[in-house]
């Protein structure tokens, strides 16, 4: 087994593709192929399950890249201090859906350290594709929630990924508007109330189900829905057409501006609360590296200063 083997095994379950990977190197294809083959004979596994449309990790190979994916983090650790030209700059992502908690918690981590050293990404994206991108390594940590509606497929996705989910905070639904929308002076907002106005909600794909949602009560039928991709867009909406969403009511108002609010849900006998377990998802028995314990620190601290009533 060869650092250089590791290498393309990483690189190859990070493109899903032997023919991008072996783009990416510079290294004929053959040769990326024979490598890999040679590795799988030596360990006695097989890593990669290769089909028509690319190639993906077998259960033996998931355990096998956790591994070496430490080896490897570790060489080019000793690269960064001991190499030739030191250029090396340690890597840390997350990925998760739209919270700014999450965004404010991540500025907060990075100005810990000199980004001249690291390269650091955040992702704020679609429900499957956080669980993609920490299946697959491409982020560390990833932030997302469950309730009782999408607990049971939501646990069945993180399983298929090798992953684990750890909570950081419960809280019910809260309605978040404009602070001029006609009803922000209502103490709390029922679902009726809201009929006439759209409910925003972030895109998720075509074909994906509603249990894939990042808004709570996602299982609820409503007679006007807008969707966008970002949160500015979705704040834009908030103002222009009088568009609300429904949240955990966690929001920073030093990201997000002092425009908004976020009032308690009402439910009533045909429309129940929900809660939303809100926490952070990273590969099985996989220990955190001190950056991300740093950053689900930062998390810990913003929610327990700023939490909604539960």
């Amino acid at each position: 087994m060869t650092l250089q083997q590791l290498k393309y095994a990483l690189a190859i379950a990070k493109n899903g593709s032997i023919n991008k990977t072996a783009e990416e190197l510079f290294v004929a294809q053959s040769s990326l192929s024979c490598a890999i083959r040679e590795l799988e004979n030596e360990l006695g596994i097989t890593i990669f399950q290769r089909t028509g449309r690319g190639v993906s990790l077998t259960p033996d190979g998931t355990e096998f890249l956790v591994y070496a994916g430490r080896v490897y983090q570790q060489y080019e650790l000793l690269q960064e201090k001991y190499g030739k030209n030191g250029s090396f700059k340690r890597k840390f992502g997350v990925s998760t859906q739209h919270y700014s908690f999450a965004v404010k918690a991540f500025a907060e981590m990075v100005k810990k350290f000199d980004t001249l050293n690291f390269e650091f990404a955040i992702r704020e994206t679609k429900t499957l594709e956080v669980i993609k991108d920490v299946g697959s390594m491409k982020s560390e940590v990833g932030i997302l929630y469950r309730s009782a509606f999408n607990e049971k497929i939501i646990n069945k996705m993180l399983s298929e990924n090798d992953l684990e989910f750890f909570e950081l905070t419960k809280c019910r639904a809260y309605v978040y508007l404009w602070k001029n929308h006609p009803l922000s002076n209502e103490d709390s907002i029922s679902l009726e109330q809201l009929e006439e106005f759209p409910r925003l909600a972030f895109e998720q794909g075509d074909g994906a189900a509603s249990y894939f949602d990042e808004e709570i009560l996602s299982d609820i039928s409503y007679p006007r829905v807008i969707k966008s991709l970002d949160r500015a867009t979705q704040l834009n909406l908030m103002v222009a057409l009088n568009g609300y969403t429904l949240c955990s009511g966690i929001i920073c108002e030093e990201l997000n501006g002092s425009d908004y609010i976020a009032v308690p849900f009402r439910e009533d006998e045909n429309n129940r609360n929900s809660i939303m377990e809100i926490g952070y998802i990273r590969k099985k028995f996989t220990p955190l590296s001190d950056i991300a314990e740093l950053y689900i620190a930062e998390i810990k601290k913003y929610l327990d200063n700023i939490r909604p009533d539960f």
